[in-house]
């Protein structure tokens, strides 16, 4: 396989994917982590993909991945992560869950507890947590975003904040070297500083694609977050944030 071949490959499976690590792409391509390297900084100095930490992604800081795409993409780490998060919380208590399909999976993982008090703007999560008779499910208000089934807009901020809940479980897009939490609609963003507002503990669920991803929007920033759980370690810039906020880590 020579290189334009090699350099074909690789973005059809950053296409497919959203995001492809270096070692996914060693793998695949058969050849040496320094000739990844290498191709991936080519094609992100030629503008088709962006380069992050440990791999590449889709170049497109203003649209996110399709829904359809996303709910693939890295279902096995998703679901150890969803796994993660479910155990943190006890029975009983009250949570916001917001956009995302990590935070779907998550709440699939919810079904086993007893007597949870869920507000969401996911119509998704509503509808996976509606199943148990013993959950109070509240869906918010709003315009629903016709490409995901997510709640958003100024009613749905107003909706979120009227409540004081015990945990906020957050998903995000992408979460920058300076710790910034990034997402493509400033209609979500607004709703998730609702719930990073009106949340005694507040629980960041993102895969390792997620660090240094770029997004247009700005939601918030790590530090306002309580715990973070994810499939690998961070960062070093993200880990000093977290050192430096005395944020719990939880490596799925």
């Amino acid at each position: 396989m020579n290189q334009t071949q090699r350099h074909e490959k690789i973005v059809s499976f950053i296409k497919q994917n959203g995001f492809m690590s270096i070692d996914d792409l060693v793998t695949r391509c058969d050849v040496t982590p320094q000739t990844i390297r290498r191709d991936l900084n080519q094609l992100a100095e030629a503008g088709i993909v962006s380069r992050y930490h440990g791999g590449a992604g889709l170049n497109r800081s203003w649209e996110n991945t399709p829904y359809q795409e996303r709910k693939t993409q890295n279902s096995e780490v998703k679901e150890r992560i969803a796994e993660a998060v479910a155990s943190m919380i006890p029975d009983g208590a009250s949570l916001f869950i917001n956009i995302g399909t990590t935070t779907e999976m998550i709440a699939s993982k919810l079904l086993n507890h007893k007597n949870l008090h869920v507000v969401t703007n996911n119509i998704h999560v509503a509808t996976i947590l509606s199943a148990k008779e013993d959950f109070s499910v509240i869906i918010a208000a709003g315009e629903v975003r016709y490409r995901d089934g997510g709640i958003i807009g100024e009613a749905t901020c107003d909706f979120i904040s009227q409540f004081r809940m015990d945990y906020g479980i957050i998903g995000i897009s992408g979460i920058s070297a300076d710790g910034a939490l990034l997402d493509f609609d400033f209609r979500e963003v607004k709703v998730s500083q609702a719930i990073l507002e009106h949340t005694q503990h507040v629980i960041l669920a993102a895969d390792y694609s997620k660090f240094e991803r770029r997004a247009m929007v700005e939601q918030g920033h790590i530090s306002q977050v309580d715990c973070l759980v994810c499939d690998q370690t961070p960062p070093p810039a993200i880990r000093k944030i977290i050192d430096e906020n005395n944020i719990s880590f939880i490596k799925a």
